[in-house]
């Protein structure tokens, strides 16, 4: 067992490990342009994040009237996620800094993202993260996506832990009401600083209103090791 007892650390991906966002907003523009939708901006984008690809398409067919299925748009989408991801992810400094030093402790430790599990494997391969990762749930596994908790008690399970005993970090406020959900702590970092004050944020047992710009490997351990059960 760890220094830090029996917790176990489940990352959300996208937001929170690495900075996928400006790859899948560019997915999103050029695929909607395709499907005839030419204005499609950063702001729309950011009401999307934190929930799956298939439910963001499924929102994008009823908002925009898509004369295509869910199904084309959603693999014309991931396409053109794929091909960007696997060039162009950058890891977050810091958060590298945070898993690599959780590996030293043998921290048990899992990814539970809503991408796809190609999505997920292309970015964790694509910066060295899956060496430290190789526990990982997406929400196409489980019934149910974020805000639901499916993803982050399916990763629990996987990795033998109690919800109790598992810290969440997340970027979006559909995630921190999923770690909540499940029962689980949660170290909240939103990617888009401006929604802080959602009330979903506000059940994360530490919330980081700075977003990646507070976030230290070093702050959040130590938090890990003052609030381990």
């Amino acid at each position: 067992m760890s220094t830090l007892g029996p917790t176990s650390v489940i990352f959300d991906l996208d937001g929170t490990l690495v900075d996928s966002e400006p790859n899948y907003y560019e997915a999103g523009r050029q695929v909607l342009a395709q499907y005839g939708v030419p204005d499609y901006t950063w702001a729309d984008h950011e009401r999307y994040v934190g929930i799956s690809t298939l439910e963001t398409v499924g929102i994008w067919k009823r908002e925009y009237g898509l004369a295509a299925s869910v199904e084309e748009v959603f693999e014309a989408k991931n396409r053109r996620y794929l091909e960007l991801a696997r060039v162009s992810t950058r890891a977050y400094p810091e958060m590298r800094k945070f898993v690599e030093l959780l590996a030293t402790e043998d921290v048990p430790m899992a990814v539970a993202s809503g991408s796809s599990p190609e999505a997920i494997e292309a970015i964790l391969a694509g910066t060295g993260l899956d060496a430290f990762l190789p526990t990982v749930v997406s929400a196409d596994e489980v019934e149910r996506g974020k805000p639901a908790p499916d993803v982050f008690l399916e990763a629990a399970r996987r990795l033998g832990a109690t919800p109790a005993d598992c810290v969440v970090l997340e970027d979006a406020a559909p995630g921190a009401a999923a770690a909540h959900a499940a029962g689980m702590r949660c170290i909240a970092i939103p990617y888009v600083t401006a929604q802080a004050d959602a009330p979903e944020f506000a059940t994360a047992s530490l919330l980081l209103r700075g977003g990646q710009e507070e976030f230290t490997a070093r702050d959040a351990y130590d938090w890990l090791a003052r609030s381990a059960p």
